[in-house]
């Protein structure tokens, strides 16, 4: 079972500065770049899978890229050029690693025993196939992508050159990957990453002080992780994992093109939210879709326009849990008001939020799902 501790544990990443060394124009977190890099690394997939490549393992990826996640969040205190040279170091990258799963193993293990040794697995395993080939590539992507808004501050900064000279000797090693070459050369999927990528300028509760701040684009990734997380707890089928989380990793990109509304607005006018709704349909059609392959366009649409619905085989088999989804959304929303609260911000609105979320998952069981429990260790 998912647990507070870590619950916790995934939000600590919202708090992670990165480029804290360089002018930046907004502030770029951990939890940001994970997030992005997630994103790019279903670009990179899709074109593999496009171009006939049958060895993509969605499953593969997607714990991949939790398992890099929660190495990262151990390792708080590593400046990535400090965390490159101690991996040069086997031996001493190893000693690092077994500290980092030793702390994690605890609160990780509750959730499936299996994952945990999977996890184990992936931190000590030298093997590179496709799909680690795919995070790695994304991982390199969302880093250059961050490094051009530095530049652009701040282009006589200090080591800027430096870092230029590295991220290209850097790009070199994707030249192999044809999903990476593509993407380098598509206008239309690079402007995809970068339309996506400037969800990391939206702030959730944009209209009240909170700490720490958490992004549009980083709340997806959390909420995707959740979903994952819970799904994987009660063992469900390969489809609905994958389902279950990249619905989450898209459920409000529309928001890019229509800003966070918050649920007090939607519900101010009777009708609102369909208006909103379908406007993010319209711009969707008119800015998203026609920069996306059309064989791409039905999947984001199940994961954008009907997020929070039951998907079903036609012999009545769940292959995404849509409820799922819609709880850990609103989980999500409640640690926001939780820390912001532990923080010390005093906010009669936040407590409302809180009160409101909290009495809503009252003897409530989402895909068998005792959420109750859940929120009751966030009570006391």
């Amino acid at each position: 079972m998912v647990n507070k501790p870590l619950i916790l544990k995934l939000y600590e990443a919202a708090s992670m500065r990165r480029w804290n060394d360089q002018i930046r124009p907004v502030e770029l977190t951990e939890l940001d770049k994970q997030a992005h890099k997630m994103i790019i690394a279903y670009v990179l997939a899709k074109i593999e899978e496009g171009k006939g490549n049958k060895e993509i393992n969605w499953l593969e990826i997607i714990e991949a890229g939790i398992f890099e996640y929660l190495q990262r969040t151990e390792l708080t205190d590593l400046k990535p050029p400090l965390f490159h040279r101690i991996k040069e170091n086997q031996q001493k990258y190893i000693r690092l690693n077994q500290w980092a799963y030793d702390r994690l193993e605890p609160i990780i293990t509750p959730i499936d025993k299996e994952f945990s040794l999977r996890f184990k697995n992936y931190l000590f395993s030298k093997e590179r196939n496709v799909n680690r080939r795919i995070i790695s590539a994304a991982h390199f992507y969302a880093t250059k992508w961050e490094f051009e808004i530095i530049k652009r501050t701040n282009p006589q900064g200090h080591l800027i050159n430096e870092i230029e000279e590295d991220i290209k000797k850097k790009e070199e090693k994707y030249h192999d990957l044809v999903s990476m070459q593509y993407l380098l050369e598509s206008q239309d999927l690079g402007d995809f990453v970068h339309i996506c990528g400037q969800l990391r300028f939206q702030i959730r509760w944009s209209h009240i002080h909170r700490v720490p701040k958490t992004s549009v684009l980083g709340h997806m990734l959390i909420v995707a992780m959740l979903s994952y997380l819970f799904s994987l707890g009660k063992n469900f089928k390969k489809e609905r994992l994958i389902n279950n989380y990249l619905t989450g990793l898209f459920h409000d990109l529309p928001e890019v093109l229509t800003r966070d509304v918050i649920n007090p607005v939607k519900r101010s006018v009777e009708g609102i939210g369909d208006i909103i709704k379908d406007y993010e349909k319209e711009e969707m059609e008119r800015r998203i879709y026609k920069i996306l392959p059309l064989s791409w366009h039905r999947q984001i649409k199940t994961y954008t326009e009907e997020e929070f619905s039951q998907l079903k085989t036609g012999q009545g088999i769940i292959i995404r849990d849509g409820e799922l989804v819609k709880a850990n959304d609103e989980l999500a929303a409640f640690i926001e008001v939780y820390l912001s609260l532990q923080n010390g911000v005093v906010n009669r609105d936040l407590k409302k939020a809180k009160e409101d979320i909290f009495t809503r998952y009252q003897s409530k069981v989402v895909s068998g799902i005792n959420f109750e429990s859940i929120y009751k260790d966030f009570r006391h």
